[in-house]
């Protein structure tokens, strides 16, 4: 809880998925990850789709490409030799609770000057003297560049990716904290190739991507560095992407 984990958004699916088979009715994954949604929004969190889509599309070794507008899910193939670590800061937070819903009405607002219905439809040119809304295009571009350099397997370019990001992150959204920015440099001094915090910010985690062969070694180290800076407790962990959300038959 108060990771950045999506955690609720995980619950709300699964919750959703197991009502609807309970009720013997079929729902499609696109009206899953809505409904959801939905419920997050009756719960006072704005959230967009993404984690929930997650949640949903997941597919093993797989990242998941998502469009917000049509509300799609494309599989992205994960480079074997890759593994994730996070590292959960022992800064919780709630997004009911920060400043969650005014970045995002802050981007409704340069929407609404640039009169268009949403930031992907913006240029860099237009939102240059805006850092909210800077932010926003400039992920989209990274994400888009994150996919093509999964595609050719350049670990490199997709970590100084991960770090430019949590960079306009913590510069331009301002969601960033110092325990999340000492995070992200003791990964990467420890060989991760690049990090980031996840989740809206404000605390919960970050997450890197490393060597497989490195990452268990890296997460311990990593968990020690920050503990004896911070005295906050973290919680490290290598994971893997895996399937989504599926009814699980008894087997009693």
């Amino acid at each position: 809880l108060g990771g950045g984990l999506s955690s609720s958004a995980a619950v709300g699916v699964a919750l959703a998925l197991a009502l609807s088979a309970t009720g013997g009715t079929a729902i499609s994954g696109r009206e899953l990850a809505l409904t959801a949604q939905r419920a997050e929004h009756i719960g006072g969190v704005p959230c967009g789709i993404m984690d929930q889509m997650a949640s949903v599309f997941g597919l093993h070794d797989h990242a998941i490409l998502v469009d917000c507008r049509e509300v799609t899910a494309t599989p992205v193939l994960l480079p074997p030799e890759l593994a994730i670590v996070v590292v959960h800061s022992g800064l919780p937070r709630r997004l009911a609770d920060s400043h969650y819903s005014q970045r995002r009405e802050a981007c409704e607002t340069a929407c609404a000057r640039l009169g268009i219905s949403e930031l992907r439809d913006a240029s860099i040119e237009q939102v240059g003297h805006d850092p909210f809304a800077r932010h926003v295009v400039s992920e989209n571009l990274r994400v888009l560049a994150f996919v093509a350099a999964m595609a050719r397997h350049d670990l490199s370019a997709m970590g100084s990716l991960m770090l430019d990001s949590h960079t306009s992150l913590a510069g331009d959204f301002g969601v960033s904290t110092p325990e999340l920015d000492l995070l992200v440099r003791l990964l990467c001094d420890a060989g991760a190739f690049g990090a980031r915090l996840t989740g809206a910010g404000f605390g919960g985690s970050v997450v890197a991507i490393a060597h497989r062969d490195e990452a268990d070694e890296m997460a311990h180290a990593v968990a020690g560095r920050y503990r004896a800076a911070t005295n906050r407790v973290p919680t490290a962990f290598v994971t893997r992407a895996t399937d989504g959300a599926r009814i699980i038959e008894s087997t009693v």
